[in-house]
């Protein structure tokens, strides 16, 4: 396969950047997206040439680390991972543009990589127990109901890798902090806390400059992970209910 690709290059947050037009060739069906751009790097490298700076860590669609909008999509036309995403998916002398997540809570920090701690904060704030549990609990010390036991672990699919705020148009980091919300608040360990860890979250995700939901679903049609959109509502309501509460 040969292609064109528009790739958006930024030294750092606060220098411009711009997309530069890249031709490579000889790009077999099999390999995966960021395969593709490992051997654009090498050629550049080869060339003299400042390599394309993008996130990857596992490969493997379990980390969250590769986070590329592919012609306007996040993780491009399937509902994947970048890193699983082929080149099978596209036709040969198609134009690609690829660009950073886009959002004010999600800085460039170079070229493709975006800063993402904002996620990481919003965890700190809320996304634990804190029951001291000493030494790891045998399996079954504590019942967990078998629909509570789904709830928690669809919701523990999340991987943080931001594809819900890079879809939103609004930049919206609702999908993944209703995510971790909802993972704890369905598990029996974590319902002491389920008022404080709400309101401290969602305190967080606003404090972190994400945007507000207006319900469009983009971020859910996103997701790799397949985390629903109604788990926002969940959220929403136990929001609602520890505010009254006062936590």
């Amino acid at each position: 396969m040969n292609l064109t690709l528009r790739i958006w290059r930024q030294p750092n947050a606060d220098a411009p950047g711009a997309p530069v037009t890249y031709e490579v060739a000889g790009i077999s069906p099999d390999m995966s997206f960021l395969e593709m751009l490992d051997t654009l790097n090498e050629e550049l490298l080869l060339d003299g040439e400042d390599p394309v700076a993008f996130d990857h860590d596992c490969r493997e669609g379990i980390c969250g680390a590769c986070s590329l909008v592919i012609n306007g999509q996040a993780h491009g036309p399937e509902q994947t991972t970048t890193c699983q995403l082929h080149m099978r998916s596209f036709r040969d002398g198609d134009t690609l543009d690829i660009e950073p997540w886009r959002a004010a809570a999600f800085p460039v920090v170079k070229d493709l990589v975006v800063d993402r701690s904002a996620f990481d904060r919003i965890i700190a704030a809320g996304g634990y127990i804190t029951a001291p549990t000493g030494s790891a609990p045998e399996a079954h010390a504590t019942a967990v109901p078998k629909p509570a036991a789904d709830t928690a672990f669809e919701h523990a699919a999340c991987i943080g890798c931001g594809a819900c705020v890079a879809a939103c148009p609004n930049g919206s980091a609702m999908l993944f902090t209703a995510a971790k919300v909802v993972h704890l608040g369905a598990l029996p360990q974590g319902a002491p806390e389920r008022g404080s860890r709400v309101l401290d979250m969602v305190g967080q995700m606003d404090a972190e400059g994400f945007g507000g939901c207006t319900n469009t679903g983009a971020c859910a049609t996103a997701c790799p992970k397949g985390v629903p959109l109604f788990s926002i509502a969940t959220m929403n309501r136990e929001f609602v209910r520890a505010a009254r509460k006062g936590r």
